[in-house]
């Protein structure tokens, strides 16, 4: 009897039923397609042992002057720059007191220790670090009191708490698996003192949430939504994500906290300075003090502030209103006519959501409407354009720019941009807009593996309140697949061999690394499997017997002594039945042998009127790329 070639279209489909997607996959985890073919993805490692403190939302690579290679790590409590695996904290602050206005207070056998400043300004979670500091008489001594601590509970106004440590060691040195971990010190009945007249504390700029705060009621949702006079059932975030935007000013960094100040990182001033506020730098004029993003236009070299205040009104936030430098310049944002500052307010939408530089020009989305900002030079500087109205962006993350196109996650759809918005075919829509927790849409981030054409969406499932899936489009083939892995952000190589990728516990990873996962020590395989859509013979009239298939499967780089998969065969006899039948085999390639010399073959004997096939590996150094496989299947009878 001849072998029938097993040949399945790219991509997933799960916009139709198992069985009207005959000769397609329907499942996969942990697979990607590659020139029309299915192939496990591949692994990550940490890039150090070293964890930064917070959750991660934003990377950011470059390079200085003297070739040395940077990360900005951005997280809900702190503000990092990574060099060589090393997490410098840079977060900037916001308050410096003057020598006694901090006082402590301790309790006997308690290493809570009680801290009076009036009006702090301080919330759970905030780190402050304190000099100038005397012994409270015991155990407390002044090397307990003069470090970096974290704000256990806010008491009121003038006062909170926070809990002794041991001395000697920095806030980065006791941080394990992103959480601090510090070694208690309680004091003693002798612990009598307030600390002296002497003391400084340091507050860095307040932190902010991993999650985002979700309430209901009148005016959450869309306006417009539901019945007239009707509260909203919709969940609305009242308490929004802590999220950064940065980018370089040469080889210097500019960051900015969604909705907060934007600060300065000079790089002659070395990693263990921190970032300044903008509006403090000596030659500040009229820049904004609080910004929705910050981004620096390559091309013409003015930096821009989304989402600002305005020079009329300083400090009151315009979440429609964009600001940009003069040319050259991150201090001079004056509008005048012997510089190029300026600023524009958009018409439509009630907030900017997130802007995206592309080649010939600047993406800015509000949360209705996509606007096109070019530069046009002076008297003028920039010119606003819309492009399309009526769409949505799920979160500032979610939009990436490929060359000249720009691709984005809607909140139910996906589109294109390339000269013109055009919805994304997406044959797994449905699969992922079903399962997507919406409470957590700024959590999603879009990442680019341009190693292998695809755009990644990370997002958080229904019943998940971190991102723990993934749906990626290849943009080369044009096809669509998911899997069940999350990371918070990401970087594509460029100055580096590998993509980063940072991830809820505290560590980056390098991504495309090996074949395994790097998140436990020691590693773990990484399960992956794809699994198609079930088929028959003809249109299902007759039962179909299979007897044998000869694999087609590539182990090439593997580590593995004898890398394998699993192949399953499972039968039914009607689309809504029940797999009654399951037979599972292995195949094993050796070093020594060639995927063209490979004769092994799997004995089967099943029989049904619908067949299905996958493929799966769960063991360690494997990695495979499936062919086209035969199999000896012949008709077998109406009954």
């Amino acid at each position: 009897m001849p072998l029938s070639k097993l040949q399945f279209r790219p991509g997933v489909n799960r916009e139709i039923t198992a069985y009207s997607n005959e000769g397609g996959w329907f499942d996969i985890d942990n697979v990607r397609f590659q020139k029309g073919y299915p192939e496990k993805i591949g692994g990550w490692q940490k890039r150090s042992s070293n964890s930064f403190l917070g959750t991660c939302r934003a990377l950011h690579p470059w390079v200085s002057l003297d070739r040395d290679q940077y990360v900005g790590v951005g997280t809900n409590l702190k503000y990092y720059i990574d060099e060589g695996g090393f997490y410098n904290d840079v977060t900037p602050l916001r308050l410096t007191t003057s020598a006694g206005a901090v006082t402590f207070a301790a309790t006997n056998g308690s290493s809570e220790l009680t801290v009076s400043h009036t009006n702090h300004g301080a919330v759970v979670n905030d780190f402050v670090t304190y000099s100038g500091a005397a012994s409270l008489g015991g155990l407390i001594t002044a090397n307990v009191l003069n470090q970096e601590y974290y704000v256990t509970e806010v008491v009121d106004t003038n006062s909170y708490k926070i809990k002794a440590r041991a001395a000697g060691t920095s806030i980065s040195d006791i941080t394990y698996e992103g959480q601090l971990n510090p070694s208690l010190v309680a004091a003693n009945g002798s612990d009598t003192g307030n600390g002296g007249g002497s003391v400084v504390g340091a507050y860095q700029i307040n932190t902010g949430l991993d999650i985002g705060v979700s309430g209901a009621g009148w005016g959450a949702g869309t306006w417009g939504r539901g019945t007239w006079g009707s509260a909203s059932s919709d969940a609305i975030v009242t308490n929004t994500l802590r999220l950064w935007s940065h980018d370089n000013f040469g080889e210097d960094l500019l960051m900015n906290v969604r909705d907060g100040g934007i600060y300065y990182w000079d790089e002659t001033n070395t990693l263990s300075t921190r970032g300044v506020d903008i509006t403090t730098l000596a030659a500040a004029n009229k820049a904004p003090s609080v910004a929705k993003q910050v981004l620096v236009s390559d091309r013409d070299r003015h930096v821009i502030a989304f989402g600002c205040d305005t020079e009329a009104n300083p400090g009151v936030q315009d979440p429609l209103a964009i600001r940009f430098s003069s040319q050259e310049s991150l201090t001079d944002w004056e509008t005048r006519s012997d510089n190029t500052a300026g600023e524009l307010r958009l018409g439509s939408g009630s907030e900017i959501v997130t802007a995206l530089e592309t080649r010939q020009q600047i993406l800015v989305f509000t949360d209705t409407t996509l606007y096109s900002m070019q530069f046009l030079g002076p008297p003028f500087t920039f010119g606003v354009n819309s492009l399309s109205e009526n769409i949505t962006v799920a979160g500032p993350n979610a939009a990436i720019a490929v060359d000249d196109n720009v691709f984005w996650m809607g909140r139910a759809e996906f589109y294109v941009y390339s000269g013109a918005v055009q919805r994304l075919p997406c044959l797994v829509r449905d699969f992922v807009f079903s399962d997507i927790n919406e409470e957590q849409l700024d959590k999603i981030n879009a990442a680019l593996n341009t190693e292998h054409s695809e755009i990644w969406w990370y997002y958080p499932s229904e019943n998940s309140s971190e991102v723990n899936r993934y749906v990626v489009y290849n943009y080369l083939e044009k096809v669509w697949y998911y899997g069940s892995f999350g990371r918070t952000a990401w970087i594509d190589r460029g100055i580096f061999d590998f993509p980063f990728a940072a991830n809820a516990d505290g560590y980056i990873y390098e991504h495309e690394i090996g074949f395994d996962d790097g998140t436990t020590n020691p590693i773990t395989p990484i399960n992956a499997f794809i699994q198609s859509s079930p088929m028959d013979i003809g249109d299902g009239e007759q039962f179909m017997l299979l007897r044998k298939m000869i694999p087609d499967v590539d182990f090439r780089d593997s580590t593995a002594i004898l890398p394998d998969v699993n192949i399953t065969l499972d039968v039914k006899n009607v689309p809504d039945g029940t797999y009654s039948k399951t037979e599972t085999d292995s195949f094993v390639k050796t070093q020594a042998a060639s995927v063209s010399a490979r004769t092994e073959q799997l004995d089967f004997r099943l029989r049904g009127r619908q067949m299905r096939f996958k493929i799966e590996s769960e063991d360690l150094g494997v990695t495979w790329r499936l062919g086209s496989p035969r199999l000896d299947i012949r008709p077998d009878g109406r009954r």
